[in-house]
C-alpha cells in the first residue's frame, strides 16, 4: 500500500509541473507599450480662452501658449515622450484685476493610453512648478504638486489626432498653491488646490498613437 502511495504522490507531482509547462506556453507573451510620434521636434501649442480655477474662483485668460519638443519615430516609451518648456499665460484676469501666472523648468509630456476608435491618446504634463500673483493684492504663490518644492505638478490632458489638440482636463491632476503671501489673506490659503483647462492646438500637425 505505501509503495502504491508513493506512485501515486510522484504521477500527482508530474502531472502538475507538465500542466505548469503546458501552460506558461500557452500563455500570450505581454509585450510593452509602445508608441509614434510624427513628425516629432520643435513643436508650438497654442490655446484660446484658458481658465484658471482655485478655491471657487476662476481666472480667464485671453490664450496660452506652450513650446518644446516631441520625441519621433516608433518604438518610443510613453514616459517622457516629448518636453515643454515654456508655458504662458497671456493676459489673465478676475473682476478686472490682472493676474500673472508664470511655469518654469522643463516639464515631460507623457503618453498614458491610446483610444484606436476615438483616435486620442491621454497624456500628462508633469514636473510642474510656477508662480501666480496679483501684484495689485502684493499676493503671490507657489505653484506646485504635493509641496512647494516637489516640483511634482501634474495635469491630464486628452490629445486628438483629428485636430491636432491636447485638451488639459480639470481632472486628473495634483496643482496646489503653496506659501501665499500676506497680501492674499482671505484669497488664498495653503495647500489650496488649483488647475486650468484649456485646448492646445499643436503645430506643425502632430500624430501621436500606440503603437
Amino acid at each position: 500500500m505505501r509503495a502504491i502511495l508513493k506512485s501515486l504522490g510522484r504521477a500527482l507531482v508530474l502531472s502538475a509541473a507538465t500542466a505548469s509547462v503546458i501552460g506558461l506556453a500557452a500563455a500570450p507573451a505581454l509585450a510593452a507599450t509602445t508608441w509614434t510620434v510624427k513628425p516629432g521636434g520643435a513643436v508650438t501649442a497654442t490655446a484660446g480662452t484658458t481658465t484658471i480655477s482655485t478655491g471657487g474662483n476662476s481666472v480667464i485668460c485671453t490664450s496660452s501658449v506652450a513650446k518644446g519638443t516631441l520625441k519621433k519615430g516608433s518604438g518610443l516609451a510613453g514616459a517622457g515622450l516629448g518636453t515643454v518648456t515654456s508655458l504662458a499665460f497671456n493676459n489673465c484676469t478676475i473682476a478686472g484685476i490682472t493676474v500673472s501666472a508664470t511655469i518654469t523648468g522643463t516639464m515631460p509630456l507623457n503618453g498614458i493610453k491610446y483610444n484606436p476608435t476615438k483616435k486620442t491618446a491621454s497624456m500628462t504634463l508633469t514636473k510642474i512648478h510656477g508662480k501666480i500673483s496679483v501684484s495689485t493684492l502684493s499676493c503671490s504663490a507657489t505653484v506646485d504638486g504635493t509641496s512647494a518644492t516637489a516640483h511634482n505638478g501634474k495635469v491630464a490632458g486628452t490629445f486628438s489626432n483629428g485636430t491636432d489638440t491636447l485638451t488639459v482636463l480639470n481632472t486628473g491632476g495634483n496643482l496646489h498653491l503653496y506659501n501665499p503671501s500676506s497680501g492674499c489673506a482671505g484669497v488664498i490659503t495653503n495647500g489650496q488646490a488649483v488647475s486650468f483647462t484649456g485646448k492646445y492646438k499643436f503645430a506643425p500637425k502632430t500624430t501621436i498613437t500606440s503603437p
